[in-house]
């Protein structure tokens, strides 16, 4: 297997097993993997500074064993900055690793760390959060085109209340909308706000939505997962490759494209491989740039 001593940015680092197969689907090796994120670093990385960041390791590929890390690992490079934080449920301090710069980046993926999970909240006011986020998950036979147009209607509801929303795919099965807001909002409020809107869908569209979490109440709709609003939650990160079949990425999508797909009936319209992202940002630019630069605050 190759391995490889790269200065990136002025940090040593040492690359190895490039050519161990990770999607063997796809024959996209660990190789593949760093040079997806090291080209997609100037769009990925200003939604990722300063969020604890919870890692989803397949160290042999998408078809082994897989783990959760959420403390940073003890043998990481000195230059790699974590951020501590106090977790009531399980009563200790986790040492998240924070993703701040293409070194740290290519580290985390040369720890096939496929999956990337970031918080909602970022430091040092973790308590607030800078987003709300509605995760639509479908429940067969509803799929990702169910999703798009619960999404829309999503959409719809937020533009009649003055916001903002921004959607990508999750790289697997549905879409995520957030509503942007950069501006000291708790968890309690963006949770509850979530729930709200996602009783206030159910109710207009029963048939489609659902809000309540117990799967025999999900066969065919959409959950509209507003629970995700939570300090101690994470949703997949923009950009962020998943453990699927195929390299797919949750991807940032137009309003236009989610209303092509609803229209068409097509997923193919709002499923994207890595490649596939590299040459969208290549000649679109990053279409969540919303999150980071657009302040709201959430009516009353």
């Amino acid at each position: 297997m190759t391995s490889l001593e790269v200065e990136i940015e002025g940090r040593s680092l040492a690359l190895s097993n490039l050519e161990k197969v990770l999607y063997p689907a796809a024959g996209f090796t660990k190789g593949h993997v760093i040079d997806y994120y090291v080209r997609i670093a100037p769009v990925l990385l200003p939604h990722y500074r300063g969020r604890p960041l919870t890692l989803k390791r397949y160290p042999d590929g998408v078809d082994g064993q897989f783990f959760y890390e959420k403390n940073c690992p003890s043998h990481r490079p000195p230059w790699v900055q974590t951020a501590s934080v106090w977790t009531g449920l399980q009563g200790k301090t986790i040492h998240y690793c924070l993703l701040e710069d293409l070194p740290t980046l290519a580290w985390v993926a040369n720890l096939a760390g496929l999956e990337l999970h970031p918080s909602l909240g970022s430091v040092p006011h973790l308590e607030f959060a800078d987003s709300v986020v509605f995760d639509l998950d479908p429940g067969a036979p509803a799929d990702v085109i169910t999703c798009c147009r619960v999404a829309i209607s999503l959409r719809e509801a937020l533009d009649g209340l003055g916001l903002v929303a921004a959607v990508k795919s999750s790289g697997s099965k549905g879409l995520q909308v957030y509503i942007p807001l950069n501006s000291e909002t708790p968890y309690e409020r963006t949770r509850a706000f979530a729930l709200a809107l996602a009783r206030l869908l159910e109710r207009d569209h029963p048939r489609e939505v659902v809000s309540n979490m117990r799967k025999e109440l999900r066969a065919g709709r959409v959950l509209i997962d507003w629970s995700q609003n939570h300090q101690q939650k994470t949703t997949i990160g923009v950009y962020s490759l998943r453990a699927r079949e195929r390299p797919t990425v949750s991807t940032p999508l137009s309003w236009d494209e989610v209303a092509a797909a609803a229209a068409s009936g097509d997923p193919a319209l709002v499923t994207f491989e890595a490649g596939d992202v590299l040459e969208r940002v290549a000649a679109r630019g990053d279409l969540f740039e919303e999150m980071v630069r657009r302040r709201q605050v959430l009516p009353g």
